[in-house]
């Protein structure tokens, strides 16, 4: 008897293979010339290809992003210049939100994020420019940050050095340049921050390993899973293998859920699908919803803010609760980590009194009438108010009318 078996398992396919070691095949290239940023110097990579991958993963990142950006800035007025640099902060015409958007995405997912700093030696100008996390290492002397556009085939030649601020180097173009590299602490971790989301990493693969499931099994029309007899005689092992081959291609689905078995035929055709059933559909969905929960966790942030609550009614009220939890225990902690570099930048470098520059934040859904006033807005928050301050005489729709200005 010939008999040829196949070892494709049932529903979720060929799935045990890692999708997130799909860089691990890449050589390391080492080098004294910088710090790995994990143990193949392809950390970012893992992490940028898992937050394209997992959706609650990937909507927390942005939203925490949007969020720490903020909808603007207030500043005085009567500061020119510091209205000018907020509109165009490089030579791209990009905006300081903008370029703030950029750095707390980085943040959120690398815990790692770097600025740009362009000027003379006269200080007649002063550009900040975001660069990519995942294209900057830091060099061994701890004094440069290292640019190059494939660390996977790193030459030496092609890198280019910045140094850290306040520290700057003049370049071929005949500017100043610095950098500054923001960075989450995590003990054990020195050249490198650690991002906060990293006790549910393993989480982020699950989510993502269930939608998958749940992918193949629609590729598959829900077809059940097992393993196909085929009464059918083979000259040789080649033969068998290919008539194995194309009952694969015909049959066995994406990604492949029927193991097949050729045996000798008979005068009779004893072929027959024996089917393997798992009622474990709803284990499936819990293992998702448990890995979600994780993910949300682990980021120390709120399920209402990423989208998950909706399907059981909008609450107005819970998202504005967990909104003001998180604006303050994460969003302005983050803002003033990235912008007191950039404030003190601006006083040095450009001779710009920013102080007055703050972060407009606005909840994601209207907690006071338009038609309240600053001070009665701050007075039903509990905050300090003054009736007589001119500027707490607004109303709440004149200022949202200058917000909105203001971004565009």
């Amino acid at each position: 008897m010939k008999t040829k078996l196949k070892t494709a398992v049932a529903a979720v396919g060929n799935s045990a293979i890692d999708p997130y070691a799909a860089l691990s095949d890449r050589t390391c290239v080492s080098s004294d010339k910088f710090w790995r940023w994990g143990d193949d110097n392809l950390f970012p990579n893992a992490l940028a290809l898992m937050s394209r991958r997992s959706t609650t993963h990937r909507r927390i990142i942005n939203d925490k992003a949007d969020y720490i950006s903020g909808k603007g800035f207030t500043y005085d007025s009567g500061n020119r210049r510091l209205g000018e640099f907020i509109e165009h902060v490089n030579g791209s015409g990009e905006t300081l939100r903008q370029v703030l958007n950029r750095l707390a995405f980085d943040k959120s997912l690398f815990g790692n994020a770097f600025l740009e700093i362009i000027t003379d030696a006269q200080h007649s100008f002063l550009s900040l420019v975001h660069q990519d996390a995942s294209r900057c290492r830091v060099a061994r002397d701890d004094k440069h940050i290292l640019l190059h556009h494939d660390w996977a085939a790193f030459r030496p030649e092609e890198a280019v050095s910045l140094p850290l601020y306040p520290l700057f180097e003049e370049q071929p173009d005949g500017t100043l340049r610095s950098m500054i590299h923001y960075k989450d602490y995590e003990p054990m971790f020195t050249h490198y921050g650690v991002p906060p989301y990293i006790a549910g990493y393993n989480c982020s693969v699950v989510a993502y390993k269930t939608d998958k499931w749940n992918i193949s099994r629609l590729d598959n029309s829900f077809q059940l899973s097992g393993v196909m007899m085929l009464d059918c005689t083979a000259d040789s092992e080649a033969q068998a293998e290919r008539i194995v081959r194309l009952a694969e291609e015909k049959f066995a689905g994406t990604p492949g859920q029927v193991m097949f078995v050729l045996k000798d035929g008979s005068a009779n055709d004893n072929s027959r699908f024996i089917p393997i059933t798992a009622q474990n559909d709803g284990d499936w969905k819990e293992l998702h919803d448990q890995a979600t929960s994780d993910i949300v966790i682990a980021h120390s942030w709120f399920r209402s803010l990423s989208g998950l609550d909706y399907a059981s009614g909008f609450n107005s009220e819970r998202i504005l609760h967990e909104y003001e939890i998180a604006l303050n225990t994460v969003i302005l902690a983050e803002q003033a980590d990235l912008m007191e570099p950039i404030v003190i930048i601006l006083r040095d470098i450009a001779g710009i009194d920013a102080s007055s520059l703050q972060i407009v934040n606005r909840p994601p859904t209207r907690s006071k009438p338009l038609y309240m006033k600053v001070w009665e807005a701050r007075k039903a928050d509990g905050l300090d108010y003054d009736p007589e301050d001119e500027l707490q005489q607004k109303l709440i729709a004149q200022i949202t009318k200058y917000n909105l200005k203001s971004i565009d």
